[in-house]
């Protein structure tokens, strides 16, 4: 293991039609599936569609930092 580490940041978007902390855990558990070393999310937008009224669902934009390989 190196003295130092290399991260990669990376724009996803979730969705949820429940809630925020819903639309969050389903894009990082999405990510997870294909990005390995996942450390860190940020979220930088929220915003929502609207139907007869209501929410119809909530979207969040995340930035995900990553550790590149063995770094």
């Amino acid at each position: 293991m190196s003295d130092h580490h290399t991260y990669k940041l990376i724009d996803i978007v979730g969705s949820s039609p429940t809630s925020i902390e819903e639309a969050i855990q389903n894009a990082l558990a999405e990510t997870a599936k294909t990005v390995r070393n996942l450390e860190w999310f940020e979220v930088v937008e929220t915003r929502g569609h609207i139907v007869d009224g209501k929410v119809g669902h909530y979207q969040v934009t995340l930035k995900v930092g990553f550790r590149i390989g063995d770094s």
